[in-house]
């Protein structure tokens, strides 16, 4: 007997119920499942059966049941549980084609064939065309691509029967347009994935980007790397963190992760593997081998689900980090136990993780190298200021001793003039020495970073004053002094004995390289904050390669004029330690034959 027909006016029922879950598919603030389960109750309510559910495909082997209508039971039993493709498909090979929907009537089953999903508890008719408990009526579903993106599977006929052709043509419309309100919703869910992660990308690249250090990197990254990719947790195992060979691994969270040692040297291989093919490896039992880690054996794979299954998690996100062609370690994202699948978009977004943070743990790398440089240069720096302190030191009594001793014997009456000539130049030496040694001693002090500077408003023209009066008198002739403005505004703030030995040690040196009847002229000026000392000479100048060197310990010019002189090197090198010290600075304006300018910068009282 032919089946009742569903009434005529639901004809037209699929486009109005499956246009409205387009609809909130589309823009309404309800979820993905929320979604579907709108086109299985209207199939239950207008299409003539009690029970219709909806699964989509999550990945190439598996498809959810996402929605389940008209049965508590049924919905109880299959929500949320995933099918084999592959199972569905071979169930479907001998089905009876009802246009979208593939039949398999019971007596078609092999009844030694162990039942699967849901068996409604539904006795059958007598009539020839009953429906029977075991029957099976699903409708694969294919996006506009020709891929399998899910399935309806309706059951339990209101009217108990099988449906005839007019019923199946309805069904079939039903059918047609549930597979376009899946894959919109598959597109959405899709999307809404993909800026989800995105978003999470940027923030875990933000905070990355702004922190060097590599524990405190992931501590800050944690919650988005959490939120993002839904994660249950995550580490980060640098190989190389320091340049020389020593990796570490971090968790976000502070817990201490320990791993076999073997399970490290795995790791480490999959990482480098991983990064040279510029994938990312998963760790599930649920997944095809083509998306397993790489370079891991079955037998090291089952190792590396023990251990997480040991620590309670269902999958792993086995990211390599890295800048370049080199691999600089691993990024790991855990699932728990429940939720241990990833999304396409998870795997794309945490390469791109996984990219940024090699960057930030390269960066982090090359600081702590400049560190350590740092660090290295400057015990090197303190050793030799310690040593030149020493020896200073060692030097000064015996030279005071040689000195005495000299004017001892020049004094002496019975010396023939020869003698007194050798007396005469070992006292220059001698004297020379101990110039050398006292501007030693000075360097290191004022080169000392805990020897407080004793800053007090210093009145400069006092100063400078001072120092040409103690200069000789044919050099006294030739500097001139000037001052721009009132001399009350040339009150420079800082230590009177290291500002004396500044102009001090510029005088002298402009004195000492311009000839006798050239002048050197001295100017002080207020310039906002800052007392503005210049110190001009004309004479033989400095070229542009010896500038760059001017303030480094001992350097001395090549030129021959320059060597003529006496000096130690060290008169320049002292002003800039002592501007340091008062947080001034010093240019330098100077041609070769035509004089030097030397501008000193000192805080305003």
């Amino acid at each position: 007997m032919p089946t009742d027909s569903p009434p005529p006016a639901r004809v037209d029922a699929p486009s109005a119920v499956l246009g409205e879950a387009e609809q909130a598919i589309s823009w309404a603030d309800g979820t993905t499942r929320e979604a579907l389960l709108v086109i299985a109750e209207g199939i239950t309510q207008l299409a003539g059966f009690d029970v219709a559910a909806v699964s989509v495909c999550r990945d190439s082997q598996h498809m959810q049941v996402m929605a389940v209508a008209g049965s508590d039971e049924a919905r109880d039993t299959l929500q949320g549980t995933y099918t084999p493709i592959a199972r569905l498909m071979e169930e479907l090979e001998d089905a009876e084609d009802w246009g979208l929907f593939k039949f398999v009537p019971h007596e078609s089953l092999d009844p030694e064939s162990e039942a699967w999903g849901w068996v409604p508890d539904l006795e059958p008719s007598s009539e020839p065309d009953a429906w029977h408990p075991m029957d099976l009526l699903v409708a694969p579903l294919y996006g506009p691509d020709g891929v399998l993106c899910g399935s309806l599977s309706i059951d339990c006929p209101s009217n108990g029967r099988r449906p005839d052709e007019a019923h199946r043509r309805i069904l079939d419309r039903y059918a047609g347009q549930a597979a376009r309100a899946i894959y919109i919703a598959i597109e959405r869910e899709s999307f809404a994935e993909q800026v989800r992660v995105l978003s999470a990308t940027r923030e875990v690249v933000r905070n990355a980007a702004r922190e060097r250090n590599i524990g405190v990197m992931l501590e800050k990254i944690q919650p988005s790397l959490i939120e993002g990719f839904r994660s249950l947790g995550s580490w980060i195992h640098t190989f190389d963190e320091d340049g020389h060979g020593l990796g570490a691994i971090y968790s976000g969270d502070g817990a201490q992760i320990e791993m076999p040692a073997h399970l490290v040297a795995i790791a480490e291989r999959a990482a480098a593997e991983s990064w040279r093919a510029q994938r990312v490896g998963l760790v599930s039992r649920q997944i095809p081998a083509d998306a397993r880690v790489a370079q891991v054996s079955e037998v090291e794979f089952e190792e590396i689900l023990g251990f997480l299954e040991g620590i309670g998690v269902g999958s792993l996100l086995f990211v390599p980090m890295g800048a370049g062609r080199e691999c600089l370690g691993s990024l790991v994202l855990t699932r728990s136990m429940v939720d241990a699948e990833w999304t396409e978009a998870d795997v794309d977004a945490a390469l791109e993780v996984g990219r940024d943070l090699g960057r930030a743990v390269l960066n982090a790398r090359a600081l702590e190298r400049e560190r350590e440089l740092v660090r290295e240069l400057k015990a090197l720096d303190d050793y030799k200021s310690e040593l030149i302190a020493t020896l200073s030191h060692e030097l000064k009594s015996p030279l005071a001793a040689m000195l005495a001793n000299i004017e001892f014997l020049q004094s002496s009456t019975d010396l023939d003039p020869s003698a007194l000539n050798v007396l005469a130049a070992v006292d220059r030496g001698a004297v020379r020495l101990v110039r050398v040694v006292e501007d030693l001693l000075l360097l290191a002090k004022v080169g000392d970073p805990n020897l407080p500077l004793l800053a007090r408003p210093v009145n400069l023209h006092d100063v400078v004053e001072d120092v040409v009066t103690l200069t000789s008198i044919a050099d006294q002739r030739r500097v001139k002094v000037a001052a721009d403005g009132e001399l009350d505004g040339t009150i420079a703030m800082g230590d009177p004995a290291e500002l004396d030995i500044l102009v001090t040690n510029l005088v002298t040196n402009a004195i000492k390289y311009s000839s006798p009847d050239s002048p050197v002229e001295l100017t002080l000026l207020r310039d906002g904050d800052w007392i503005v000392l210049s110190c001009v000479d004309h004479g033989i100048g400095i070229s542009p390669s010896d500038r760059a060197q001017l303030f480094r310990e001992f350097f001395r010019s090549d030129s021959a004029e320059v060597r003529a002189q006496p000096g130690t090197g060290l008169g320049l090198t002292i002003v800039d330690r002592i501007l340091t010290r008062h947080s001034g600075r010093i240019e330098v304006e100077s041609a070769l034959g035509e004089g030097s300018t030397f501008r000193v910068f000192l805080p305003a009282e």
